[in-house]
Formats: structure tokens, C-alpha cells, sequence
């Protein structure tokens, strides 16, 4: 594998060959990593190799959708579908309707479950009580349970339990509850014995202008964050949710905003890379224990104040930093004042090989060497790693130069619609994905038991031969960009 390995690191960093930089090459290590049994079918494309002019069939074939990107207005409308359903099959109003779907983290079956198992039981729960629990006042002064000042019937406002407060006191209560989170979607009333709950008829008719806005904000983002099957996207500065159909088979979701992330643990998309590997492999890459290994590795500890000294040339003569000054043999570490010409002098040390070879060392230096070797090996695949993902943004932002730039361009000079040059788009896109792929091989490739030859072996294989099958369909259609129209004779360049 190493050779492979070689060649791709090259070929990533190849700033100098665009066509090397995106064809991934013959050489190119692919990411078709070992899949699970539950995975094994779960191949992202299928290209169609022929020779027909019709760029259609040229193109990816990807799996049935099994998602829908939601903006604000979709979050909205299936938000008030929802609240509409419940509100008409169990005869209540909006409003209750409301407080029930928040309730059961929007979840219309699971609404009607309950509440066709036990409505009352259901109410108790949610705070929806039928009648009040105190009698409002009709025509009279009452004293405010707050303020405890007392006030005329027309200033005094009720929850569905009739425990009267003034509209002063309503207003700091429910402001300070949105000001405290989205805690405010589920208010009780500020009775301390009362269980009832306040819906968002209140909210609107008692809060401010600006608070309204907070809690509209939350009731919006309830949808989503309560909500099992829709996520946000996670890509920085996105609004776009993600609606999932569970069970549904992949995870790999691509938002609006041209995000790819893995619906189930919310990180940068990896299949066939398993999500327990990749957080693995993200807690390791931000863990201090590779920074204990290379310690361990590559430094020894001052025979004095134990503090970690790398040395990397000179002679064997080690003078400790300040305060402690120490002075020692970097071989036996040894007090130098009893090392000298007798000893081997400032490049070597008898005592350190005589005692070497009694087997006095050998525990020291065999943890040394298992930490040297667990670092190269780390190493070795995060260069690879990341080297991946860095093409993949180049492969990213030289794709939207082409389409914001080249393929207007293109599309003047051969006379003919940018609809009709979607293959280039598609290929570039497949440019990206195998770099995706090939990243995470190697995060597959890291875990991967060393004893296990023969899976090993098997998946080295299908890196090397998945992707050389893909970057000769890729280059044709990247070639296919320069010959397409060529009975014109013209010429065009990225």
C-alpha cells in the first residue's frame, strides 16, 4: 500500500497539473473501505459506460431522495399542517393543538396515541384543563397574585385555570421566561400550585413586540430541534433544515447550501466509514494523547526535575534549562561528571551498551519504540487525511469558479445551453466525492486490526481498484468538456 499512498500524496499536492490534481489518477488510493454486512450494497453512484452523445447518460445515477430540505417557509407550512391534523381530528383548538404537538416533540402519532388512550390522563400531563380551577371575577376587583394590588376585571387576565393576574405582571413573567430559552414554549401558569399551561394565544396578546419575535423564533426551531426526523444543517451560517425518512437506509445527507453530513451523527459525511470510526478518529485527531506519544517518543525525562528534553543533534552531553542545570549522559542518563574519555567520550557511552546488552534498558527503550512506531503510524494516515480533505476544497472552490465563471463562458463559445453541459458539473461533483471517499479510507485504514491480513489485503485492493475505475470514467468526462462542439474548431481553457 505504500506506494499507492506515495503516489496519492503526490498527486495532492500536485498544485502545478490540474488534470493529475482532480483524475485521482491510476495510482490514487480510493476509499472503498470494507463495508459492514448491513452496508454492502449501499454503493453512493453508478456510472453507465457508453458512447452515446446524450450527456444524460453520462451522468450519476443516485438512490431515491430519502430526505427533504426545508427552508423557514416549509418549516412554517408543515408546522401548521401538523397543528391543523391534530386540531381537527381531536376537535380542540390551535392553540391546544400547539401545546400538545410540542409536547410530544411534534409527533402526530404519537399525539393520537395518547390521547385516545387516556385524554385525561393526557391533559394532566400537558396542562390542558377543561374548566377553571378558580372562578374569574365578573364585574369586580380582584388583587393580582403577583403585584398584590388590586385591580378592575377588564386589567386582569387568566390562563385556562382562571388564577387572575394584572397585564403588567403577565408581561415581565412571560418576558423573563423567553429571555431565560425556549423553556417559554412550555410556561405554566405563575400560580406556584398550578399546573396549567399558557398557551401562545396569551403570548400574543401580552408580551412585546420584541418578545413575541423570541417566541415566535423558538416555535419555529421547536420543529426542528424537538422533532426526531428533522435536523438543522450544520454547515456554518445555514438556515436549511433536513427532513430524514428513519430506516430508510443511508445517512449521507446534501443540504441547499452544498453541505454533505451524515444524518446520523451529524459530522462531515464518511460512508462506507462507519460513525463510531470517524468519532474515534476525530477524538484522536483533537486528543492531547498524541502529544503524550511524540513526548514519549522522540524525548527523555531530566534524571533531575523529570521534565520531558528532546534532542535532535550534537553529542551526548545534556545540560537541563534552567533552574535546574542538571548535567547528564543523554544514553544512561547518568550524572556527566562521571562520564569522560573513559566512558566512550561525547559521542558515545560504554556503561549505557554494557548495561544495554544485561537487559537494563530494555523495558525503557521497548515503550520508546512501541510509542515511536504508534506515531509513525498515526502519522502516516493523518498526512494522508488531510491531504484528502485539502483537495477536496480545492476541488470544491475551483467547482464553483467553473460554474460561476468557465461554464458561462464555455456555453458562448460552443453555442449551446448550460443545460446541456451538466456533465461537467456532474463530473466535478464526482471529483469531490472520491476525495471525500478516499479521505475517510484512511481513518478506516487506521483502525483496521493489523492481524487481519486478509481483510486488509481485500480492502488495499478495492481502494486501488474502485478509484482507478472511476478517475478513467471522470477523465472522460472532463475530456468530453474540450471536445465537446469540436467540429467548430474552437479552443477553451480552465
Amino acid at each position: 500500500m505504500e506506494s499507492e499512498d506515495d503516489f496519492d500524496m503526490h498527486d495532492a499536492n500536485n498544485e502545478s497539473g490540474e488534470d493529475d490534481f482532480y483524475s485521482g489518477g491510476e495510482d490514487d488510493a480510493g476509499a472503498m473501505a470494507v463495508y459492514d454486512d448491513s452496508d454492502a450494497d449501499v454503493a453512493d453512484y453508478e456510472f453507465i459506460d457508453n458512447d452515446s452523445d446524450d450527456s444524460d447518460d453520462l451522468i450519476s445515477h443516485r438512490h431515491q431522495q430519502n430526505y427533504t430540505i426545508l427552508s423557514e417557509v416549509d418549516i412554517r407550512q408543515h408546522q401548521e399542517d401538523d397543528i391543523m391534523r391534530i386540531s381537527t381530528v381531536l376537535a380542540i383548538s390551535k392553540v391546544e393543538a400547539s401545546v400538545l404537538l410540542r409536547y410530544y416533540s411534534w409527533s402526530v402519532s404519537k399525539v393520537h396515541d395518547e390521547w385516545f388512550a387516556d385524554e385525561d390522563k393526557v391533559r394532566r400531563s400537558v396542562g390542558l384543563l377543561e374548566k377553571p380551577v378558580v372562578p374569574f371575577p365578573d364585574g369586580r376587583e380582584m388583587t393580582c397574585g403577583i403585584c398584590f394590588e388590586n385591580y378592575s376585571y377588564d386589567r386582569l387576565h387568566a390562563a385556562a385555570c382562571g388564577h387572575p393576574f394584572c397585564k403588567s405582571c403577565w408581561a415581565g413573567y412571560i418576558s423573563t421566561a423567553i429571555n431565560d430559552g425556549p423553556g417559554c414554549l412550555m410556561l405554566r401558569c405563575p400560580d406556584p400550585s398550578c399546573a396549567a399551561v399558557v398557551g401562545q394565544d396569551m403570548v400574543n396578546a401580552l408580551a412585546s413586540v420584541e418578545d413575541r419575535e423570541k417566541y415566535f423564533r423558538y416555535f419555529i426551531r421547536s420543529y426542528v430541534e424537538d422533532n426526531r426526523k428533522t435536523k438543522w444543517c450544520p454547515a456554518p451560517g445555514c438556515d436549511y433544515a433536513v427532513e430524514f425518512i428513519l430506516g430508510s437506509g443511508s445517512y449521507d445527507v446534501t443540504c441547499r447550501c452544498s453541505y454533505s453530513f451524515c444524518w446520523n451523527c451529524a459530522e462531515e459525511a464518511h460512508r462506507p466509514v462507519d460513525c463510531g470510526t470517524v468519532a474515534k478518529w476525530i477524538l484522536k485527531n483533537s486528543a492531547e494523547s498524541e502529544n503524550m506519544n511524540w513526548i514519549l517518543a522522540n524525548s527523555k525525562p531530566c534524571p533531575k526535575c523529570k521534565r520531558p528534553i528532546e534532542k535532535n543533534q550534537g553529542c551526548m552531553h545534556i545540560t537541563c534549562t534552567p533552574p535546574c542545570k542538571f548535567e547528564f549522559c543523554w544514553l544512561c542518563l547518568g550524572a556527566w561528571s562521571e562520564h569522560g574519555e573513559r566512558t566512550g567520550g561525547f559521542y558515545a557511552c560504554n556503561r549505557y551498551e554494557t548495561a544495554k546488552q544485561d537487559g537494563v534498558y530494555d523495558e525503557a527503550e521497548k515503550r520508546r519504540e512501541m510509542a515511536k512506531n504508534s506515531l509513525e503510524r498515526y502519522t502516516h494516515y493523518y498526512e494522508r487525511w488531510a491531504t484528502n480533505q485539502s483537495s477536496r476544497q480545492k476541488a470544491l472552490a475551483d467547482l464553483q469558479q467553473m460554474q460561476s465563471v468557465h461554464l458561462e463562458k464555455l456555453s458562448d463559445i460552443q453555442c449551446q445551453p448550460e443545460s446541456q453541459l451538466k456533465f461537467i458539473t456532474e463530473a466535478w461533483l464526482q471529483i469531490v466525492e472520491c476525495r471525500r471517499v478516499l479521505k475517510w479510507t484512511y481513518a478506516y485504514g487506521y483502525y483496521l486490526p493489523e492481524h487481519e491480513h486478509a481483510k486488509r489485503q481485500f480492502f488495499e485492493y478495492l481502494q486501488v481498484q474502485t478509484f482507478s475505475n472511476k478517475a478513467y470514467l471522470i477523465r472522460r468526462l472532463l475530456w468530453r468538456t474540450f471536445l465537446y462542439g469540436s467540429a467548430k474548431k474552437h479552443t477553451f481553457s480552465f
